[in-house]
């Protein structure tokens, strides 16, 4: 690991603090001109003595703005201190996590996935715009059924169609054949670009993608294409529990990757991260921001820099060791739940590598999925399935009482037949 260090409790406040420190101090700075501020003080009381042994919330109070991209060009120098913070985070994802090569990449800590996702889709195509001449119409977004539902947003947005590959019921996987039959059908209704969204870890069913079945496809049919990853989930599991996975830079067909880090890494809510390719996120910069040092390279602008601070934390409590043992305990909760699900022979769906276990609705009674708060594929009468995520909070003793449960479904059914 180049980046990523374990920090001691200690070592983590002065740090924050050192940071803080190297931004505009609101309540002692003539900042005359910015048109922020601290969190106001009549609500968010910023002397409580609790604040000096709470790195996080100090950033919040705070409220560092981190608006533009930190890794390309200059940035607002006001909030170069969780700047720095922010930096040294894409540097942890993007070269130890994903073996991307030090400075070769952009970056920044978005307010979601959702975000991280529209940024990619927004990039590739003003890319194909710039450098060939395309028209929307001639552009096409190319992703399977089960993508998350920010990919039709973002095709909505930016006016181009978003081309959806079906999966196989039973493996939530594409096939050569379908994917090759739509890839015809959109040449023939005159596509000639194609931004492809392979996943790591859907939403529903926690499946991963071979991209290399868009992308030898792709090239037999000579077109030209831009791989983003959508990682949102899978990106904190993934890359540790399958270490023969592949599915980053070291793959120079791959050009982003989106990453949450308000799923499994347990960070505030409204934390995603997009990173790419240098060379690529100029295709949406915003030279209308003259106000802005560096001008603005993001889809949101403003965002907060207590996210970047929040998720910097985390890495530096827990080191890349740490880590990895974490998603191995919840990998060993997800073995144990689907021994339990095939002791009972109940069917379901689950990823090797990835903690979502996703069980066919026809044997999950409502009354207990709505017990145990498990999530349909939809909230209507035709629903298929419904899935388990096994988070840090979902313990052995939590599977138990489903599983119980189950036993007495599967007793009392014996008992009518």
């Amino acid at each position: 690991m180049n980046y990523w260090k374990k920090l001691s409790a200690g070592e983590r406040q002065l740090r924050i603090r050192e940071a803080l420190a190297e931004n505009v101090n609101f309540s002692k700075d003539a900042s005359l001109g910015y048109p922020a501020s601290k969190l106001d003080g009549k609500v968010f009381y910023d002397e409580a003595p609790f604040l000096k042994d709470a790195p996080m919330l100090q950033s919040f109070v705070a409220n560092p703005n981190h608006i533009g991209c930190h890794t390309f060009g200059t940035s607002e120098k006001a909030f170069k201190g969780t700047q720095e913070i922010e930096r040294e985070v894409l540097n942890i994802i993007a070269v130890d996590i994903f073996h991307m090569e030090p400075e070769n990449f952009d970056g920044y800590i978005a307010p979601g996935g959702t975000e991280a996702n529209i940024q990619a889709l927004w990039i590739y195509r003003n890319y194909f715009s710039n450098t060939f001449g395309a028209h929307p119409n001639e552009i096409a977004i190319l992703a399977s059924e089960d993508t998350h539902y920010s990919i039709p947003k973002g095709a909505n947005l930016l006016l181009i169609d978003w081309l959806k590959v079906p999966v196989d019921f039973e493996h939530r996987s594409i096939t050569t054949e379908t994917l090759e039959t739509v890839l015809i059908k959109a040449k023939e209704n005159g596509k000639k670009y194609f931004i492809v969204v392979a996943n790591m870890g859907t939403t529903m069913f926690g499946s991963v993608d071979d991209p290399d079945i868009y992308t030898s496809l792709l090239e037999k049919h000579h077109l030209n294409y831009q791989l983003h990853i959508d990682a949102a989930y899978g990106g904190f599991v993934y890359p540790f529990s399958n270490a023969s996975s592949e599915l980053d830079f070291r793959n120079p067909k791959i050009s982003s990757i989106t990453i949450d880090a308000h799923k499994m890494l347990q960070a505030p809510y409204g934390t995603g991260i997009f990173i790419c390719r240098k060379g690529l996120i100029e295709n949406v910069l915003t030279k209308e921001a003259e106000y802005v040092e560096g001008l603005d390279l993001t889809l949101c602008g403003s965002r907060s820099g207590a996210n970047a601070v929040a998720v910097w934390l985390i890495l530096a409590t827990y080191g890349a060791h740490g880590w990895f043992e974490k998603v191995c305990i919840l990998q060993m909760r997800t073995n144990w739940l689907c021994q339990q699900l095939d002791d009972l022979e109940i069917p379901y769906f689950r990823e090797p590598s990835m903690n979502i276990v996703t069980v066919r609705a026809s044997h999950i009674p409502e009354p207990i999925a709505n017990r145990f708060n498990m999530v349909p594929q939809k909230h209507d009468a035709s629903n298929q399935w419904y899935k388990i995520v096994l988070m840090d909070h979902v313990e052995i003793e939590h599977l138990t009482a489903l599983i119980t449960a189950l036993q007495d479904v599967a007793i009392m059914t014996e008992i009518l037949l």
